[in-house]
C-alpha cells in the first residue's frame, strides 16, 4: 500500500501547546520538544518513527532535536529525519526549529569529536546532508573541550552563523565558567548564545545547585532540559517493578541496581501526588519542570504516538502548589 501524502492538521497551533520566548530572542520555543536522541535510527521502524513525528507536528511540537550520533547507528536518526523532510515535511521547513549538534565520538581517529574547528564543521556538513537541509537552525556544541582553546570552539560557532549553515547557537552541558566565558565571548561578535541544554530532573538538579540554570536566565540565554524522566524512572514504567522490556531489564542506560526499594517506594508516592492532580506521572514530572519560565523548553523521547500523546499534554497543568513542591522535594530527597 503506498502512504498517503502528509497534510499537516490545520489546527496544529490550537492543539494546547504552549510557546516560551528563549531568553532574549525573536524566538519562541515549544514547552515540548522532540527528542531523536533514540527510537529514531536505522534499527528502529521508519513507518513508526514517521508516525511519531508527524503527531508532534500535528499537535504543536515544532522544535527536533538531532545530535549527529543520534541512532542508533551513529548519523541514522539525522538520515531518518531527512528521509521524512523530504517526503512530508518540506512544505513546512519554515514552522521548524532544527537542531544538531556535535561534541561527541562520531568517526574513528584524532577529529572524531570534541570542540576543534575541523570537527564541528565536518560534523555539521555531514549532518545537512543527512537531514537534507541547508541550514539547521540551532547547532549546539554538545559537550565541553577541556583541552581545545575555548575560543577556537567558540570562534567555530561565530563563523557557522556567520556562513549561513545555522542561524543560531547553542551550549550543552558546558560547566558554569566555561559558559560564562561563551556568552561573552559570543554576545561580543554578534552571535548570542541563544540557550543552553542540560540535564534536569526531580532526581537531578545539578543545573540548579551549580548555578547554570540561574547564570542562562542571566545572560538572556534559554534553557531547554533533556532527561526529564531519568530514563524512565519518574514514569510508571517501574512503579510493580522491572519489566522485561524496561531499560533497566536490558541495562540500557539504566541497570537493574538503579531500581532500589528507595526509589520504587519513591515513585509510588510520586505517583499518588500525580493521581491527586489528574496526571501521570510522566506527565507531573515534565509539568515540574515546566513551571519555572526559565526552562523554556523540556526535550522528551518517544518509541509510541501513545506515549508520545500521554507526554503532551503535561502542559495542561504545570502549576504547583507550594505544598506539592514541598512534598515532592521531600520523597526525592530520599530516593537519592
Amino acid at each position: 500500500m503506498i502512504n498517503p501524502l502528509y497534510a499537516a492538521s490545520g489546527g496544529r497551533y490550537d492543539a494546547g501547546m504552549v510557546y516560551e520566548r528563549c531568553g532574549r530572542s525573536g524566538i519562541r520555543l515549544p514547552r515540548i520538544s522532540l527528542g531523536m536522541w533514540h527510537n529514531f535510527g536505522d534499527v528502529d521502524s521508519l513507518a513508526n518513527s514517521r508516525d511519531m513525528l508527524h503527531y508532534a507536528f500535528d499537535h504543536g511540537i515544532t522544535c527536533f532535536d538531532l545530535a549527529n550520533n543520534y541512532g542508533p547507528s551513529y548519523g541514522s536518526a539525522e538520515e531518518t529525519f531527512g528521509l521524512i523532510m523530504e517526503s512530508s515535511f518540506r512544505p513546512y521547513r519554515d514552522e521548524m526549529i532544527i537542531t544538531s549538534k556535535a561534541g561527541h565520538d562520531m568517526w574513528p581517529g584524532p577529529y572524531g569529536e570534541w570542540g576543534s574547528r575541523k570537527y564541528l564543521f565536518a560534523s555539521l556538513h555531514q549532518s545537512l546532508k543527512r537531514m537534507k537541509l541547508d541550514y539547521v537552525d540551532i547547532f549546539y556544541s554538545h559537550r565541553y573541550d577541556p583541552e581545545t582553546p575555548l575560543e577556537e570552539t567558540l570562534q567555530a560557532l561565530v563563523d557557522i552563523v556567520r556562513q549561513g549553515k545555522a542561524l543560531y547557537v547553542g551550549i550543552s552541558k558546558w560547566p558554569v565558567e566555561a559558559a560564562k566565558v561563551a556568552y561573552v565571548y559570543l554576545a561580543a561578535r554578534d552571535v548570542p548564545c541563544l540557550i543552553y541544554q542540560g540535564r534536569y530532573n526531580m532526581l537531578d538538579r545539578d543545573v540548579e545547585t551549580s548555578g547554570i540554570l540561574r547564570q542562562a536566565a542571566e545572560a538572556g540565554v534559554g534553557f531547554t532540559a533533556f532527561s526529564p524522566l531519568a530514563q524512565g524512572i519518574l514514569t510508571g514504567r517501574y512503579l510493580n517493578g522491572i519489566p522485561a522490556d524496561s531499560r533497566a531489564a536490558k541495562h540500557r542506560f539504566l541497570t537493574p541496581g538503579n531500581i532500589t526499594p528507595a526509589v520504587v517506594e519513591g515513585i509510588k508516592a510520586l505517583n499518588v501526588i500525580a493521581e491527586r492532580r489528574g496526571q501521570t506521572l510522566a506527565q507531573m514530572s515534565l509539568a515540574w519542570l515546566l513551571k519555572d519560565s526559565h526552562v523554556t523548553s523540556v526535550i522528551i523521547g518517544s518509541s509510541s504516538v501513545a506515549q508520545l500523546a500521554d507526554s503532551i499534554r503535561c502542559v495542561d497543568n504545570t502549576g504547583f502548589s507550594p505544598e506539592e513542591l514541598a512534598e515532592i522535594d521531600s520523597i526525592t530527597a530520599r530516593m537519592l
